[in-house]
């Protein structure tokens, strides 16, 4: 069975397209993983939709599942086997940036194309694709579409499917579903691509997108500052959002543990402020003047200080010192490369509570006798905390452990246990501690429609 359907996938798609064997050892489920072999049965390599349906029509005819590889940076077992047995799609050689459009101000790519170079295409006309994260180097667009995911940016532009206008995508079947419209507007009936974007491959592969691009500001400001309140924290950010009328485009929080974690050896970077108080902020501002905004940014902070809200700031004057500023956001690696045995967390819930959920998740970590590195960090103005965890010692108990510290609180905070890193694997036993038993169910009931045999990424999302 296994033989024959590799021949099928050889015959339809030419050998050179079709790994199995020792071949499969060179390939891995995650750029953190890259020293353990693909336990596959084998990895086709397709350039086009139509090969992708072609391997897909002759996977549901027999039975086969399914798992789909992009730029492999996920952090919830999305990319994972389950069995062994499963056949990998990679969509590494679909990686073309197909138009780009400065007139409609969008850009059509294959799902393959690394997130990196798209911005850098817009970045050549003049454009901006505001989706940005610390993985724009690896991380493949049809991985972000599949994932929606989020970054540094969401506060003012959105999530990736707020930056999605049409998409091509394959069904469980092999049925091709294209709909790469530049159009913004469309209430003709039911979104479909809205399906695909967050379904983390169980319901279709996704071959092509529109992107929706928007012009390049002018301008970018970023500050560090120093707070000594949560609440400081909550007030600083409606202040800088009001005064900067709509150009405020991210608003990072760091505890100061993971202030100093991020600034002290073995990091190679150094603090952008004294190691004095309890949370630090990283804003950046794009607008239309740089020297005006510049000026407007420092006139906010300087009232700012005189109101108290903030009790200190370092803004940044120079290209070189806005690297250095968003290098020690944007490089978690030194935070992650610290925590032996790591686990890492993507929740969201109500700005108000964070600070107090934070606080209290912290102590009751810290009381894990094991632990020995505890990281908040995240997105505050949309309400996405981060938390990178150390321990001495690794354990399936001791893993559901601090998963139920890190996730318990959430459903009474109306918060969620995934702002943005998916559901995958490792986080299936607590979808329904922020969803209810009917939305669960009305999931269930999509992917029986579109994929009757559950072969796509079987195993993930949904039990």
């Amino acid at each position: 069975m296994k033989n024959s359907i590799i021949t099928q996938l050889q015959q339809a798609l030419n050998t050179t397209k079709i790994l199995t064997g020792e071949a499969l050892k060179e390939r891995y489920t995650h750029i953190w993983r890259m020293d353990e072999p693909l336990n596959a049965l084998a990895v086709i390599l397709p350039k086009t939709t139509e090969e992708v349906a072609a391997a897909l029509k002759i996977c549901h005819a027999n039975n086969q599942p399914v798992v789909v590889h992009g730029g492999l940076t996920n952090l919830v077992g999305s990319t994972e086997m389950t069995d062994g047995q499963e056949v990998v799609i990679s969509m590494e050689k679909m990686n073309s940036i197909l138009e780009v459009d400065d007139q409609s101000r969008t850009m059509t790519v294959q799902a393959g194309v690394i997130l990196e170079n798209v911005q850098n295409a817009a970045t050549e006309k003049n454009l901006l694709f505001p989706l940005n994260y610390g993985a724009k180097g690896s991380a493949q667009i049809g991985g972000a579409i599949s994932t929606n995911a989020g970054g540094l940016r969401v506060f003012r532009y959105g999530m990736t499917r707020n930056l999605v206008l049409g998409i091509e995508a394959v069904l469980a079947d092999g049925t091709i579903i294209s709909s790469l419209k530049k159009i913004i507007k469309d209430n003709s009936g039911y979104d479909i691509k809205q399906l695909f974007i967050g379904s983390e491959g169980t319901l279709g592969v996704v071959t092509k997108a529109v992107l929706k691009l928007v012009e390049a500001p002018k301008s970018r400001n970023s500050a560090w500052i120093g707070l000594m309140d949560y609440s400081k924290v909550v007030q600083l950010l409606k202040f800088m959002d009001s005064g900067l009328a709509g150009t405020l485009s991210s608003f990072e929080l760091f505890w100061k543990a993971t202030f100093i974690g991020m600034t002290t050896p073995p990091s190679p970077l150094k603090a952008t402020l004294p190691y004095d108080y309890p949370y630090y902020v990283l804003l950046e501002s794009l607008g239309g003047d740089q020297a005006q905004d510049q000026i407007q940014l420092e006139t906010l902070l300087a009232e700012a200080l005189e109101k108290e809200i903030i009790a200190d700031a370092a803004i940044a004057y120079t290209v070189s010192d806005l690297e250095w500023f968003w290098k020690i956001r944007e490089d978690m690696s030194i935070i992650i490369g610290q925590c032996q045995n790591g686990q890492n967390y993507d929740v969201s819930l109500p700005i108000p509570a964070i600070g107090k959920y934070v606080a209290e998740t912290v102590e009751k970590l810290w009381k894990i006798p094991v632990v020995n590195r505890v990281y908040p960090l995240g997105h505050v103005a949309d309400g996405n905390i981060h938390f990178s965890i150390g321990k001495s010692e690794q354990s399936e108990a001791l893993i559901k452990q601090i998963n139920d510290t890190i996730y318990a609180p959430l459903t009474d905070l109306g918060g969620s246990v995934s702002a943005e890193h998916g559901i995958g694997l490792d986080k299936k036993a607590y979808l329904s501690l922020c969803r209810t038993p009917a939305e669960i169910q009305l999931m269930k009931t999509l992917k029986m429609a579109m994929d009757p045999k559950g072969i796509m990424n079987r195993g993930k999302v949904l039990s």
